[in-house]
Parts: C-alpha cells; sequence; structure tokens
C-alpha cells in the first residue's frame, strides 16, 4: 500500500479474456490493489483526464494494438503531460515487431513484455510483474510497499 491506501493500476486492454486473466494475476498479488480496468487506448486517456493527482494510477499496464486509440497513441499523449509522464507504464503486448518495441521505449515506456499464448506463461509473467512493480521497485509516490 501506498500511504495508506491500495496501489491503483489502469490495466488497458481491448481483450476481454486477458484483462480477466490479468485481474485473477494481480488479486494474487502480496499487495492490495485498487485495478482500474479500460477497454481501448480513448477511454484510458478519459480516465487520466478525469483524475486528480491524489487519485492517478500509481502503474499503468498498457496494450499496443487496440482500437480507437492505439497504445502508442496513450504514450504520446503521457509523454505530453508532466504529471502522467512519471506513471510507470508496462506494456504487455502480442506484438513483438521491432518498430513497437523501439516507439515504445522512445515513448518512455518503463518495459515491454510480450505476451505469451500459453496460459500458464502467461500468468507466470503477470505475477512477476506484479512482484516486481508492487515489491521490489520504489514508485514515484516515493513509499515502496514491499
Amino acid at each position: 500500500m501506498l500511504a495508506g491506501r491500495p496501489l491503483r493500476v489502469l490495466l488497458v486492454d481491448d481483450s476481454a479474456a486477458d484483462r480477466l486473466l490479468t485481474r485473477a494475476c494481480l488479486e494474487d498479488a502480496k499487495v492490495v490493489i485498487d485495478l482500474v480496468e479500460v477497454d481501448d487506448g480513448e477511454a484510458a486517456l478519459e480516465y487520466l483526464q478525469r483524475c486528480d493527482a491524489r487519485d492517478l494510477p500509481d502503474l499503468i499496464l498498457l496494450d499496443l494494438n487496440m482500437p480507437r486509440v492505439s497504445g502508442i497513441e496513450v504514450l504520446e499523449e503521457l509523454e505530453k503531460d508532466e504529471q502522467l509522464k512519471t506513471i510507470p507504464v508496462v506494456v504487455l503486448t502480442s506484438s513483438s515487431a521491432d518498430r513497437d518495441i523501439v516507439a515504445t521505449y522512445e515513448l518512455g515506456a518503463n518495459c515491454l513484455v510480450t505476451k505469451p499464448v500459453d496460459l500458464t506463461q502467461f500468468e507466470q509473467i503477470v505475477r512477476n510483474i506484479a512482484d516486481f512493480w508492487f515489491m521490489v521497485v520504489r514508485l514515484p509516490s516515493g513509499a515502496n510497499p514491499g
């Protein structure tokens, strides 16, 4: 928990199955998580624009290939905003294209993880992300939940 509140995670993915699986894995995390789910980049940007500084997510899990507004476009908008660009972003994507990988890092993403097709591997990756970002890393708020 950060400053007495759950970790706030924004999950942006157009796949309902991937959101469901990610949610289930995050519920098993060793910390309390307030998960906000949206199904595309447009909804993510609308959500972030409605948040005041206290309500911003501590971490964004972002898919790249989505309708309406892509993950790349979300990263572009985050980079333009002084308040939003400090939010750590983990890109979880099915893409392994070099152009996507380069663009993701150029736009400030903290890491890119390719979603495996295998269900067990996907679950393990989400657990590893949760363990790393929630138990090891110091988030911009300055608190370390681990």
